[in-house]
């Protein structure tokens, strides 16, 4: 039924447990484990994940067999020791970095006069711990292929990458991109023109284009909508980069079931596939957040059908372009204004699309 799930469950978003000792991370983890073994919905595929457990019992009943199960596992072998600690880490030592310096002058020359080096810097080159080094997000996004695809001729690209430029490692990310972790700032040019040669250098990481989809009902037999046509239809929508720059930093999710896959619930907008009726719609939520500060995003009312979802997210859009003060991300206009404004505009028919002027006005 549209409008339902656990989108405003409160309850998915607090901890159980404020504080807790490192030694006691695994045989807490453990009791975890051991209560959804106990409670959980083997019966059904479709409720077989512990947010459904938490909320059926409740917070504080599941807190309560959780910390009486730790109780009998506390002290157990799955206690850490320093010493463990220190085996493990030692299987993750650091890459022989060069000494550097703090920036390669010809790196900043390359800024100051290629604009499409820079943008792609801008967006995709994360600082370093270590002096003279970055971090590279090859993306994966691009309108016509499902978010998080690649193609053999790419892998083998992005191999060839890591192995010339970054400790021959590579790491995949949430948003479902590819990192070259370790990449000596002299080498970012160089990285750049191989990466766009293998499409891998869309300059979009963390834009509206970057955006997270599960495989939905194209692959999976347990969704109940299809993600991938609703992220191929918002990337066409939103395919003018000069549009996503000047909507800067945006996260949104798909899911096509409450598995939330997509982890739609965290994202700044969130959009869950329903089934209705047998037919296929879309339930939008609104200021999740990720990371150590992360929480469940809100639903702003009754679903979607396919088609419209496209219009209501350039709606919620508009309303963000027209309420942020500078320098604000979406996620800091939805705290400071609220939902109300977005929810108007969501629902609102036919209004002026601010994208479609802006391509009329280039025209």
């Amino acid at each position: 039924m549209p409008g339902g799930g656990l989108g405003r469950t409160p309850l998915l978003g607090q901890v159980i447990r404020q504080f807790l000792p490192w030694q006691h991370l695994l045989n807490y983890t453990e009791a975890l484990v051991r209560v959804f073994n106990r409670h959980g919905r083997r019966d059904n595929a479709y409720k077989a994940r512990i947010k459904i457990l938490v909320k059926a019992l409740g917070r504080e009943e599941f807190t309560r067999q959780v910390e009486a199960e730790w109780a009998h596992l506390k002290n157990g072998p799955a206690t850490l020791t320093a010493a463990e600690v220190d085996r493990v880490s030692a299987q993750f030592a650091a890459p022989a970095y060069e000494t550097l310096a703090e920036n390669d002058l010809c790196h900043l020359a390359h800024l100051r006069e290629d604009k499409a080096f820079s943008r792609w810097v801008e967006r995709n080159v994360q600082a370093h711990k270590v002096a003279g080094y970055a971090a590279v997000t090859l993306s994966l996004k691009k309108p016509g292929a499902a978010p998080g695809d690649a193609s053999s001729e790419q892998m083998e690209a992005a191999a060839d990458l890591a192995e010339r430029y970054s400790f021959g490692e590579i790491r995949v990310s949430h948003e479902q991109n590819l990192i070259l972790a370790d990449v000596p700032q002299r080498e970012l040019y160089t990285v750049w023109h191989r990466a766009k040669a293998a499409g891998l250098a869309a300059p979009t990481a963390g834009l509206i284009q970057d955006l997270i989809a599960c495989p939905g009902g194209d692959f999976c037999a347990l969704a109940n909508a299809r993600s991938l046509p609703i992220a191929a239809a918002i990337q066409e929508r939103f395919e003018d980069l000069d549009y996503q720059h000047d909507i800067g930093d945006l996260e949104l999710n798909i899911s096509g079931c409450m598995n939330s896959c997509g982890h739609h619930h965290l994202g700044a907008i969130g959009i869950l596939g329903v089934d209705k009726n047998g037919e296929e719609w879309y339930q939008i939520t609104l200021g999740g957040r990720q990371g150590n500060h992360a929480r469940i995003g809100e639903v702003i009312g009754r679903a979607f059908p396919a088609a419209e979802v496209p219009d209501a997210i350039e709606r919620l859009i508009g309303a963000y372009l027209a309420h942020r003060h500078a320098d604000e991300r979406f996620i800091d206009t939805f705290d400071r204004i609220g939902i109300e404004t977005f929810q108007t505009a969501a629902y609102q028919r036919n209004p002026a699309h601010p994208h479609q002027s802006r391509r009329v006005a280039n025209g």
